[in-house]
């Protein structure tokens, strides 16, 4: 993982500060009856209007993979990660829906998510959200110069198993983020023994994505060629910051407004 300079880090909180502000906006307009092209597209036009650039649009981890053609990441229930925005998919009462976004702004990318509630959601998925965007939190709690990348890992593990039976993604993790959307290092939401020799220094960008599930940790690919779900239809929710190594501990760059007091 490169150490980013000041410079660096200064563009990452400008651009944090945005991103969270967007994404919180767009959590107070997902609602029963609008389609996820809808929240993709005020997305992509704030990014823009924020003289940004939307960071995951055309997006390519592989020269053979297919260009992401959306904005957010746009997923429901089951979908964990990389679902497509549609105008074909329409939220309703009972969904939780997460939107994972990222952008680019003065050569730095910001990379956050956050699961919401469309209407009146069953109490037991709402407890798997409160689970979920706390162990981000907990997993937040284990970066400081000195700990290891496994750290963050065990904390996120410890904290869930202590909340009752819930599955941990294991096939998707965390990573490193700044000059690109993904570098090392990869970060488990559970305790890897082969992290334990990868310490976390100041200047280290970090993007920590808990995604949790009311069922198994194991995955499927989704219908659509680029989603991937949870291989037994369970509902997972899934909750991201981008944070900064710092000589004392860490900062979260990525943090909404009154994120605290948000009710999910």
């Amino acid at each position: 993982m490169l150490i980013k300079s000041k410079k660096d880090i200064e563009n990452l909180k400008e651009g944090g500060v945005i991103i969270g502000h967007i994404l919180s906006k767009l959590g107070q307009i997902c609602v029963a009856g609008k389609s996820t092209w809808e929240i993709d597209k005020v997305a992509e036009d704030m990014i823009i209007k924020a003289r940004g650039k939307p960071a995951f649009k055309n997006y390519q981890g592989d020269p053979r993979d297919l260009p992401f053609p959306s904005t957010i990441c746009a997923c429901i229930n089951e979908q964990i990660v990389h679902a497509i925005a549609s105008k074909k998919v329409i939220l309703k009462d009972g969904d939780i829906f997460t939107i994972d976004i990222g952008m680019t702004k003065k050569g730095m990318i910001t990379d956050t998510a956050i699961t919401v509630a469309i209407g009146k959601v069953d109490p037991k998925i709402k407890e798997l959200m409160r689970v979920t965007k706390q162990s981000l939190e907990e997993g937040i709690k284990a970066v400081k110069p000195g700990n290891s990348v496994a750290d963050i890992g065990r904390a996120i593990e410890n904290y869930v198993n202590s909340q009752g039976k819930y599955g941990i993604v294991r096939e998707l993790v965390g990573h490193g983020v700044g000059h690109e959307v993904h570098e090392d290092p990869m970060i488990p939401n559970y305790y890897d023994r082969k992290m334990d020799g990868f310490i976390l220094k100041p200047g280290m960008v970090l993007a920590i994505e808990p995604m949790i599930t009311m069922g198994g940790w194991r995955v499927k690919d989704g219908d659509n060629g680029f989603s991937i779900d949870t291989a037994d239809g369970s509902i997972c929710a899934h909750f991201e910051h981008t944070v900064v190594v710092t000589k004392d501990g860490c900062e979260v760059v990525t943090r909404r407004p009154c994120e605290e007091k948000e009710i999910i």
